[in-house]
């Protein structure tokens, strides 16, 4: 069967734990092909972001046609966009490149340890130019409640609520990601026309959380271009997260939010260690 080539449009981190390496690698641990477009430089650790680099958009669109005159695309995951312009020029690459692809947008505004990551003036861009893009948009609830202009969720009534009104701004599906609710557990809920669904997932107590919505999103893009239906592309998803997690205490990287373990399964097998 030949392998699915997902490209990630987002920001670079430098440790490893997200960004554009967290994707990189989440498309290979799901068995995809993986390719990327930086949007955004960061200097950044497991403690934090110190500094942002946003690339001019001309060569963030450079590298987005290089990519589609060359190879073929199955799904696009997108994720940092830095500012308005990027969110922009993004959008119009898509809009001309894009027709028939899986997008699954991650609307990444703060870092886990509560930097910025997104310009003052980029949130309105987002949900004018790229919400209507998607297949299926991924927010946290604070992402939710942004997106929205209005507080975040604290029941599950609330995130399906929001997750419905997300619906009518344009993308084919939301998944609202439960882990800042206020709950014993990790509930995330999927909206389509069709209705809601529930994922529910056991809270793990870790600081190794750096890059998990990174992991997720690009994990969904993964199952999604090698033809999975959106909500089994979520199951799969989170329970591939939820093992990264778990497992992530394995590693020792850094002294804050460590990342989660991506190649856990790899690792399992013995392929990378003797």
């Amino acid at each position: 069967m030949t392998i699915r080539n997902v490209l990630s449009i987002a920001g670079s981190d430098p440790s490893g734990g997200a960004g554009i390496q967290a994707d990189l690698k989440a498309f290979s641990a799901r068995g995809t092909y993986g390719m990327a477009a930086l949007t955004a430089l960061t200097a950044q650790n497991t403690q934090g972001v110190t500094e942002i680099h946003a690339l001019p958009p001309d060569f963030v669109a450079a590298q987005i046609e290089a990519i589609f005159s060359d190879i073929r695309v199955d799904a696009i995951k997108i994720g940092m966009i830095a500012n308005a312009q990027i969110a922009g020029t993004v959008a119009e690459m898509l809009e001309a490149r894009a027709a028939g692809i899986p997008i699954v947008l991650d609307p990444v505004m703060v870092a886990k340890g509560g930097a910025p990551l997104l310009a003052n003036d980029a949130n309105q861009a987002i949900i004018e130019r790229l919400l209507p893009l998607a297949t299926v948009i991924t927010p946290n609830l604070p992402e939710a409640a942004s997106l929205l202009g209005e507080p975040e969720a604290e029941t599950r009534e609330g995130m399906a609520d929001q997750a419905r009104r997300l619906l009518r701004r344009g993308p084919r599906a939301v998944l609202i990601k439960g882990g800042h609710l206020q709950c014993d557990d990790s509930p995330d809920v999927l909206a389509e026309t069709g209705g809601v669904i529930w994922f529910e997932g056991a809270r793990l107590k870790t600081r190794n959380t750096h890059g998990t919505g990174c992991t997720l999103s690009s994990a969904i893009a993964a199952e999604l271009a090698r033809g999975q239906i959106m909500a089994e592309a979520v199951r799969v998803a989170k329970a591939y997260l939820a093992e990264a997690i778990a497992s992530a205490g394995s590693l020792s990287v850094g002294s804050g939010h460590g990342p989660v373990h991506h190649f856990v399964d790899l690792w399992k097998q013995g392929v990378t260690r003797r």
